[in-house]
């Protein structure tokens, strides 16, 4: 694996990511990765500094005859969504990340690859030991636990960080400079369901859904995939309405910010209408494999006789509740944004749901480009809720980073863009959360640019990352250090 990363091009970038993939690094268990590159800095006479939530940063004083330069940050995230397919057996808090180089893109087949943000901090590792380059007075910020809670950005203290102007290497599309991203919030629902006894004539069955291609929840709410729970839940409703479904467990998803590619249930039925379910299952899996015939055509839906004794399963009242909530809550494209063509403004993603033994937990999350209609949406997920009986608050609330059109760092990465490729960038907000709307609460006067390469299915299993892109970044980042160290 290491080797065959080692053979990309630019080597440098490739090597740091190589590390990154032999490294777990889940949100929350980012310590070992960042004691690694504490002993790296230490080498190479690059001081080192964690925070007191557990951001490293990584400072590197300014090139010769630079030093009047204002201090640049380059700024990444050291933790990953973790993703495997069903079956797939891979320990993301042990195993290394397994990569594979197809048709120029490298892929981890059956795991997410972890290129958001692992390419964004192997840049920023390969300018802190670039020999030959020019540069301002760097401070590298790789914060923790972006992905789940962005708890490195949100517990960075003023005054931490000198440097004037922020490069976020966490855009995922190349040829594209950002100015702009969503805010975004948790919402929580809960409820303690009553438990009642199976009846004996009764047997119990397991319904899966699977073979969804999933992705960002931000990023690809837009291209009309299907999620998992939703569903589960539409399917189960149906059934119910037939006969008497006993509902013991249901789960699916694992992060919020992940649309679902696979959910189980696991259900009493009457011995009498067992011999049915095939062609019922059969009708549903068509009439969604003709509904996701371009977006989520490889959608499944299958049963099995399951051999767990015979037990409890939530009230029939607490199951139609949960069912129609799941159902009929709110989930996908809310509002398309008024200023840029083609951009989700506000959406919403059911992530996860867990029922096992009675607990109920579920929990979507909101973004949006304005904070405003952030919060109306998840009060609007909390009304239905409440609706319904169930416990629901919001959680983890984060701001939008709103464009400046003006910003000098954007007309310097816009001139720079051009000189080195030959045509203009394109500009664009992103629906997705950049750690940069937290920076500028706590850095009002901080100017900020993003830009990434070309990243497909974040989030989600079969993740790749362009090589070619990532050398073009590369290029980018060394030209635009250049041009902070000696433009006036």
């Amino acid at each position: 694996m290491i080797n065959t990363l080692e053979d990309l091009q630019p080597q440098s970038v490739w090597a740091h990511f190589a590390t990154l993939c032999a490294i777990p690094r889940a949100s929350l268990h980012e310590a070992v990765l960042r004691d690694h590159l504490i002993e790296w800095a230490k080498e190479r006479g690059i001081s080192s500094e964690v925070d007191g939530v557990g951001n490293l940063i990584l400072r590197k004083p300014a090139s010769l005859g630079c030093k009047t330069k204002p201090g640049v940050i380059i700024q990444g995230h050291l933790d990953m969504v973790c993703q495997a397919n069903a079956g797939t057996v891979h320990d993301f808090k042990l195993d290394p990340i397994r990569t594979v180089v197809r048709d120029g893109w490298l892929l981890a087949e059956n795991t997410t690859l972890g290129a958001d943000n692992g390419i964004g901090v192997a840049l920023a590792l390969a300018a802190l030991e670039e020999p030959n380059l020019v540069h301002p007075a760097l401070e590298v910020l790789l914060t923790i636990n972006e992905e789940s809670g962005m708890d490195g950005a949100r517990g960075l203290k003023s005054g931490t960080l000198q440097g004037k102007t922020l490069i976020n290497l966490d855009a995922e599309e190349w040829g594209y400079l950002y100015l702009g991203c969503a805010g975004g919030v948790d919402v929580e629902v809960r409820r303690t369901c009553t438990l009642v006894d199976i009846p004996p004539d009764f047997m119990i069955l397991r319904f899966d859904v699977s073979g969804l291609r999933g992705g960002h929840s931000g990023i690809d709410i837009h291209l009309g995939r299907g999620n998992a729970i939703k569903l589960l839940a539409e399917a189960l409703r149906d059934l119910s309405a037939h006969t008497d479904v006993r509902l013991i467990e249901l789960n699916g998803g694992t992060a919020r910010n992940a649309i679902p590619r696979e959910a189980f249930a696991v259900c009493a039925l009457p011995l009498a209408v067992i011999s049915g379910i095939h062609e019922w299952v059969e009708h549903r899996l068509a009439a969604w494999q003709q509904r996701f015939v371009q977006a989520d055509r490889n959608v499944m839906f299958k049963f099995e006789l399951d051999e767990m004794p015979i037990g409890n399963a939530i009230s029939n009242i607490d199951r139609d509740r949960l069912l129609t909530f799941l159902d009929i809550a709110m989930n996908g494209v809310e509002h398309m944004s008024d200023a840029f063509d083609g951009v989700v403004d506000t959406s919403d993603n059911l992530g996860v749901v867990n029922l096992a033994r009675g607990a109920f937990k579920s929990t979507f999350k909101v973004r949006s480009l304005h904070d405003a209609r952030r919060d109306a949406l998840a009060q609007k997920l909390i009304s239905h809720a409440v609706n319904y009986s169930l416990d629901a608050r919001m959680d983890g609330a984060y701001p939008g980073w709103t464009p400046n059109p003006s910003s000098h760092l954007l007309g310097l990465c816009q001139r720079v863009y051009i000189s080195e490729f030959g045509q203009s960038a394109g500009l664009q907000v992103i629906h997705a959360g950049l750690e940069c709307g937290l920076f500028a609460a706590s850095y009002p006067k901080l100017d900020m640019i993003s830009f990434g390469p070309d990243i497909r299915g974040a989030h989600a299993p079969g993740e790749s990352v362009e090589i070619v892109s990532v050398g073009h970044c590369w290029r980018l980042l060394k030209a635009l250090l250049h041009a902070l160290a000696t433009n006036e």
